[in-house]
């Protein structure tokens, strides 16, 4: 019979794709980053921080989604809303974690952009943020308004370039935390107002990106587009139009896939995961735990930089997205997700200053990384190729020469002006 009380805000069909399938005990390395102290008697001591635990027992508070009514307890929030989240969650981390062009299942997307903003907002982590973004401080409401919220950030998140990488050919495979749907932005270190307590960089922000790990191998990474077309820019600016709940458009051929994660940058990953973890983390190797031990990187300069950055190359400058329906009748989206009708409708997607900045940038990627893509969208009933060619690699080369000037580059470890 099932405990609808104890409740794991990390559901354990979850974390049972962190472990290995090789006959080993199906164990978890838990680490808690900050261990209580206990009194006993004239005595204190801190308890052990690293524990060998499986998923029954990781990730779990009791009565966390039980809501009270005086002697009353109902775990219908836990037994219902969630069971019904996870349901369609799971199909689709599973569905995304395996995808290949040119597949396409808008069930699958549907079903995933609830369940990562509810996994972002159910954790402790979340619900704090939750309670604060909503002004409650009583539990119960706090817990019906995560329900209403459910759709919260699906539009912003479908409006991203998507990219899914790959770490099947490194040793060191992705860890689990009690924060899962992880943001990273390269001006919100750690320490600073953005990430202090529970709090996280806001999505909205152009430079933040979205980080959930999917297994042992596969993250999906999801960065705005607007900071793809121009990562010049300040990246704590918001991007165009960022309301929240509203229709949003998504191309499944933009997805990028096909990037073969090194043992660093798989680390470098983890790191951040870690960092932005608020108390717990899990993975099937102790060594995993700590990538801090393999050397730190200034925040804003993982992957030299680049790390979380879709390939600009298969990006591809669209103004608008059209759909026809029948009896003649149409509609569209700019790259933004603004209808015909809205006062900014496709305001700046022409400018000539995006599109000069993207195809700088498309230049300092081809500069960085040579002809070879790391990241290849599905185009003309193909994936983009692997290797540019040497004419049109030469061409991503000369572009970067219109590399916006006079602005701030924030990309880097030290501000500089370009």
């Amino acid at each position: 019979m099932s405990d609808f009380r104890n409740n794991h805000y990390v559901p354990r069909w979850y974390q049972d794709r962190f472990l290995p399938r090789d006959g080993r005990e199906r164990k978890f390395y838990y680490l808690d980053l900050h261990p209580d102290r206990v009194h006993a008697g004239n005595q204190t001591y801190t308890r052990s921080s690293l524990m060998r635990w499986g998923t029954r027992s990781c990730f779990r508070e009791r009565d966390l989604y039980t809501t009270k009514f005086g002697p009353l307890h109902s775990t219908d929030i836990e037994q219902f809303f969630f069971g019904r989240v996870d349901t369609g969650g799971r199909s689709a981390v599973q569905y995304f974690s395996g995808f290949e062009h040119p597949s396409v299942n808008g069930d699958a997307l549907n079903d995933l952009m609830i369940y990562l903003t509810v996994q972002k907002l159910r954790t402790p982590k979340g619900l704090a943020q939750l309670a604060e973004l909503t002004r409650l401080d009583n539990t119960n409401v706090v817990l019906v308004a995560l329900q209403r919220l459910q759709q919260m950030y699906g539009a912003i998140w479908t409006e991203c370039v998507c990219s899914i990488a790959d770490a099947s050919q490194s040793n060191v495979k992705f860890i689990v935390s009690d924060h899962p749907v992880t943001i990273y932005n390269s001006r919100c270190f750690p320490g600073s107002k953005y990430c202090r307590g529970h709090a996280d960089p806001d999505i909205r922000m152009t430079g933040s990106h979205t980080i959930f790990p999917l297994d042992l191998n596969k993250v999906l990474i999801l960065t705005n587009l607007s900071w793809v077309r121009n990562p010049y820019a300040n990246p704590l600016l918001f991007r165009p139009n960022p309301a929240l709940f509203r229709d949003a458009m998504f191309n499944f051929q933009t997805i990028q896939t096909k990037r073969i994660l090194s043992i660093d940058e798989v680390r470098e990953i983890n790191l951040v995961i870690k960092e932005r973890a608020f108390r717990y983390l899990a993975a099937a190797e102790e060594d995993w735990l700590y990538p801090e031990r393999y050397g730190r990187t200034a925040w804003d300069r993982l992957g030299r930089g680049y790390l979380f950055m879709s390939d600009p190359r298969s990006v591809t400058f669209t103004t608008e997205i059209m759909v026809g329906y029948g009896r003649g009748r149409s509609d569209a989206w700019d790259p933004y997700g603004r209808r015909p009708g809205d006062p900014e409708f496709r305001s700046g997607v022409e400018s000539d200053s995006e599109f000069i900045s993207l195809h700088a940038f498309q230049g300092e990627f081809a500069r960085v990384f040579g002809p070879k893509r790391r990241g290849r969208a599905f185009g003309f009933g193909k994936l983009d190729n692997e290797l540019d060619s040497p004419e049109f690699h030469a061409y991503h080369l000369k572009q970067e020469a219109n590399k916006p000037r006079n602005r701030v580059t924030l990309r880097g470890s030290k501000r500089r002006r370009r």
